[in-house]
């Protein structure tokens, strides 16, 4: 091979295995994150903000055992390597809607280098409501809309803002024994809902809501005068009677509430699509051969909600760009639109 054919097949390779190295040749950003599920929502993220100065690599609290959670991914390294080259990305849970009112909330929001979902958790951010639709796609490879996700988490949101402020209120003041998180929680599930007539769940659930407002304006007389009070305050940190499942305990939301509808609205879909598929099948073989392509190209409910990402139109992602837009300089991120 004549030699100047080899400089130039050498040449080729080299500039081949030096776009393969990792992209933060000058600065690597290593991001702790509490599970295994936040690393693929954090990196999604974050990829926004590399450049050619700047790369991250997102990680699990720690290398050397298998601790995992907020506290480990907060504490880690904290007051000896958090910095702009070692931060953590965790769920807001309710530390955000506190406000310092707990040790937790205080060590959170004063962490220069801890940036939260603002939303309660990443799945919330999943389970964004003008997502949902492109969800039972993904799954279900049928695009026919039969059922309208926005006004039922609308709905759901109106129902248990009320309570859910109450929730916060009694944290905030110290009664959470008296009403933990747990017991809203527990009132605020949807069960044995018709997903072609959602009403009267809802109104079940209404009626559990209510019950449990009257007990608390009854036992907690002190509440008067500062609960509406508290509802401006919300408005101020993102919360409305319409968005209030954002920032409910996510597990819930994603458990109790969305998939209880979204799980039968994608069998609907499929049994819709395979029937189709019988109906214009002109042979059994022909049937048979579609329905098998049809079955194989399908995705699983809860894998294809937990791979969502269609949620950056939302008002509390723009809350979350923002903060890494600060965090990082002036930088405007590869994925504003």
């Amino acid at each position: 091979m004549p030699s100047r054919l080899v400089d130039s097949v050498n040449s080729q390779y080299f500039e081949a295995a030096n776009r393969m190295r990792p992209k933060w040749k000058k600065q690597k950003v290593v991001v702790f994150v509490e599970s295994y599920d936040d690393i693929f929502f954090w990196r999604d993220i974050l990829s926004e903000f590399e450049t050619e100065e700047r790369g991250f690599e997102v990680v699990l609290p720690s290398r050397t055992d298998l601790s995992r959670g907020k506290k480990s991914a907060l504490m880690n390294h904290l007051g000896t390597g958090l910095g702009t080259s070692m931060i953590a990305c965790v769920d807001a849970d309710y530390d955000y809607l506190l406000q310092g009112h707990t040790p937790a909330s205080r060590s959170l929001l004063a962490n220069a280098f801890a940036v939260h979902t603002y939303a309660y958790a990443i799945e919330n951010y999943q389970c964004y409501a003008p997502s949902l639709h492109e969800v039972c796609v993904m799954v279900t490879l049928n695009d026919h809309q039969i059922f309208d996700f926005e006004a039922y988490l609308t709905a759901y949101s109106r129902i248990v803002y009320d309570l859910f402020v109450w929730a916060i209120w009694t944290s905030r003041e110290g009664f959470a024994p008296q009403f933990p998180m747990s017991s809203f929680v527990n009132i605020t599930k949807v069960t044995s809902i018709n997903t072609f007539n959602p009403a009267t769940a809802l109104e079940e659930l209404r009626s559990a809501v209510n019950r449990k407002i009257a007990w608390l304006q009854q036992n907690f007389p002190s509440a008067k005068g500062k609960i509406n009070p508290l509802k401006e305050e919300l408005t101020t940190l993102g919360v409305t009677p319409d968005n209030t499942y954002m920032y409910v305990q996510g597990h819930h939301i994603m458990e109790n509430v969305v998939l209880p509808v979204l799980t039968p609205i994608c069998q609907s879909l499929r049994r819709s699509r395979e029937k189709e598929i019988k109906q214009l099948a002109t042979q059994q073989q022909q049937m048979d051969n579609e329905l098998a392509s049809y079955t194989h190209s399908q995705g699983e409910v809860t894998q294809m909600l937990r791979r969502n990402t269609n949620y950056k139109s939302s008002p509390q992602f723009h809350q979350l760009r923002e903060r890494l837009r600060q965090l990082f300089g002036d930088d405007k991120g590869k994925g504003e639109h």
